[in-house]
């Protein structure tokens, strides 16, 4: 060995020092099981997982940022029409908490729905004449109306349902269930996130990062974000002047040094490195392939309407959504903004519907076609719903503002009872009357799906155990087959 080479490696910083004294054997066989995990590109989960028979293999979660309205879309009230113009009662209002945008008003005038609802499929739920796709698949469908949520504001009300908590810093659901149960593609990421907004771009709100972060767990099961504009996945490409075959051979060097790195301290984050590195260089040849529609047929891309080949828009997401779905990606994160209709619920509301419930009714035909309906569980919803009572002027409202008490959700799928509504809501769609579904009830009955004992997978950070639900959660039979 040079002399200045072997003088380097006896060189030893403060850091090195504590890192290689911490690990004694248990790092070593930490380091072990995650060369393990390395050599099958890190899509194994945990062992003894899922805990029993799932019924969902794959999720794919369809998210309408802004609040959408149970009062227009999901939830009807002839109560609202019969006293429009009308204050709430108090009696009704009671102390709900609402955003300081409505909290001190001091009148609540009844705002019907801005569109009349129908009936749908052999079920006969009455859903909003906006959504005749949505409508088209009623017999498929739960539509879950007592959601509710303690969030009054966007950014906390979406981090609640993705992490569990309000604040951020914790796994989001897709990490959870990348974490607990790994997935069946080997070239394509266990969780991919993608976004897209309404054509207008009348809503401010933003899609952090963090909203398919992998909070404290190691960063391997964070959610991939596919982009809008450009390669949908940065770097993917080779340099100028490297072919695949260059790339295999530079690849595996930087792999042998970071496994070095990884057999001396067992930190999580290295072994990330190494499975990413993998992935990027599997993808260079499974995504070109994803994101080639020729040989889609026409009829099924037409279902999608037609923006479905527009890039960034939230029918060609949904598209991508059905093929990550059969390719074996776990859980696929649509997140679409434009709901937050404050001042324009007349002009907005409508134009939204058009532009998501056709890609959203398509994706659950697609998936029914092809036989993979059963075991993949669909979600549509936000972080929450909108005031039966308007906002603006009194004598002529023109918005609804945001409201967590009562709202609604619906879901498809593996294991979920077709044709069905559950939970109800009194008449003013304010308080709910039946089955009221939290936050961490949806969760929980998220993963029980999924085949997860929500309070039997946690992960310990900073001195507890902790979980997707909290200390929360409890699974809503009654929404189940």
């Amino acid at each position: 060995m040079h002399p200045l080479l072997l003088e380097n490696q006896q060189r030893v910083t403060r850091r090195q020092l504590f890192g290689a004294a911490g690990q004694g054997i248990g790092g070593l066989a930490l380091a072990s099981l995650l060369g393990q995990q390395s050599a099958q590109a890190g899509q194994i989960g945990l062992p003894n997982m899922p805990h029993f028979a799932p019924k969902a293999k794959r999720v794919v979660c369809l998210w309408q940022g802004g609040g959408p309205s149970h009062v227009d879309l999901y939830d009807p009230k002839p109560m609202l029409q019969k006293m429009a113009g009308q204050d709430i009662p108090e009696s009704v209002r009671g102390t709900t908490r609402l955003s300081t945008m409505s909290s001190n008003y001091a009148k609540w005038p009844i705002t019907p729905p801005i569109k009349p609802f129908k009936r749908y499929g052999k079920c006969g739920t009455e859903l909003s004449s906006m959504l005749p796709n949505i409508g088209s698949i009623a017999d498929d469908i739960c539509v879950v109306r007592s959601m509710n949520t303690e969030a009054v504001n966007h950014a906390p009300g979406v981090t609640y349902f993705m992490t569990g908590a309000q604040v951020p810093g914790r796994p989001s659901l897709g990490a959870w269930l990348s974490y607990g149960l790994g997935c069946d593609s080997s070239d394509l990421p266990a969780f991919v996130a993608m976004t897209s907004s309404d054509k207008g771009k009348t809503c401010g709100q933003l899609f952090f990062d963090y909203y398919w972060g992998s909070g404290f767990l190691p960063s391997r099961y964070q959610g991939v974000r596919f982009r809008n504009v450009g390669d949908p996945v940065p770097y993917l490409d080779n340099p100028p002047g490297m072919d695949r075959n260059q790339r295999r051979v530079l690849l595996d060097d930087i792999r042998a040094m970071n496994e070095a790195h990884l057999s001396e301290y067992a930190d999580p984050e290295i072994d990330t490195r190494i499975s990413q590195y993998e992935m990027a260089y599997r993808m260079q040849a499974s995504v070109p392939d994803l994101l080639d529609f020729s040989k889609e047929p026409k009829h099924v891309l037409d279902r999608y309407g037609p923006d479905v080949l527009v890039k960034g828009t939230f029918a060609n997401n949904c598209l991508i959504a059905r093929r990550l779905l059969e390719r074996g990606v776990r859980f696929v994160q649509c997140m679409h903004a434009g709901w937050d209709q404050h001042n324009n619920l007349f002009t907005q509301l409508e134009a939204q519907c058009q532009d998501t419930d056709a890609p959203s009714a398509a994706l659950v035909m697609d998936l029914k076609e092809r036989g993979l309906i059963d075991d993949t569980l669909v979600i549509w919803g936000g972080e929450f719903g909108r005031t039966p009572f308007g906002q603006g002027d009194p004598a002529k409202p023109n918005g609804r503002d945001h409201f967590g008490r009562a709202y609604s959700m619906w879901l498809a799928g593996a294991g979920v009872k077709k044709g069905s509504t559950f939970g109800e809501t009194d008449d003013f769609a304010w308080n709910i009357a039946r089955d009221p579904v939290h936050i961490h009830d949806m969760q929980a009955t998220i993963m029980h799906l999924c085949g997860i004992n929500h309070e039997a997978l946690t992960y310990r950070y900073q001195g507890r155990q902790f979980r997707l639900t909290d200390v929360h959660g409890h699974v809503m039979k009654g929404m189940l087959a």
